[in-house]
């Protein structure tokens, strides 16, 4: 492979072998590796677009957050097996007086805590970067307002850390989209797990 091909082979096959094959099994995830790289690859890139200035933060939006969790949450149902939902109905090795208790938890934390929290983490990080550097930014403005030497001396800070929170964002795009992707194989592996063990 030469050029891009030869690029991105090392991040396809990081994601085919320590993303989709430790976490889904071996017997099982190949299906699942072309939506985990596209996951990947779309978050990421998205992540890195919303760092030029000017550009949208499409990851930084919720719905796009969103729609990202319920994609995952489609596909966690689609593949579900039997198992994964007798273990929720029917906890195994639990006392009968803790099921009321324990089983709408399990229903709650599978159905909606797991697509939620795969939204929230994407949407908050994302936002949070971009936040903070409009603050550091915004400084200047405040305190150029109290007087012009202030706002110079302000001025050095805040571009200073402003830089410093930009380039940083560049480490943090590849790692929200990594993040994303693994939890999203944890998940999947969660559902399609035979006795909630056996699945690799």
């Amino acid at each position: 492979p030469k050029g891009l091909q030869s690029a991105l082979e090392p991040i396809i096959v990081f994601i085919r072998d320590e993303v989709a094959k430790n976490n889904i099994g071996e017997k099982h995830y190949r299906r699942f590796v072309p939506y985990l790289l596209t996951l990947f690859f779309f978050i990421w890139i998205n992540n890195l677009i919303g760092l030029v200035p000017g550009a949208a933060n499409v990851t930084g939006n919720i719905a796009v957050a969103m729609v990202l969790a319920v994609f995952t949450f489609i596909l966690m149902m689609v593949g579900s097996r039997r198992q994964y939902w007798s273990h929720m109905a029917a906890p195994v090795g639990v006392p009968y007086a803790v099921w009321p208790i324990l089983v709408p938890i399990e229903f709650i934390s599978n159905l909606i805590v797991k697509p939620f929290a795969l939204m929230i983490r994407l949407f908050a990080n994302m936002l949070a970067g971009h936040l903070i550097v409009l603050s550091f930014l915004m400084l200047i403005f405040i305190f150029s307002a109290m007087s012009i030497v202030a706002g110079l001396g302000a001025s050095v800070f805040s571009v200073a850390f402003a830089i410093f929170i930009y380039f940083l964002e560049l480490l943090v795009c590849a790692l929200q989209a990594y993040i994303f992707t693994i939890l999203t194989a944890l998940f999947i592996s969660e559902t399609i797990a035979t006795g909630g063990h056996d699945h690799k």
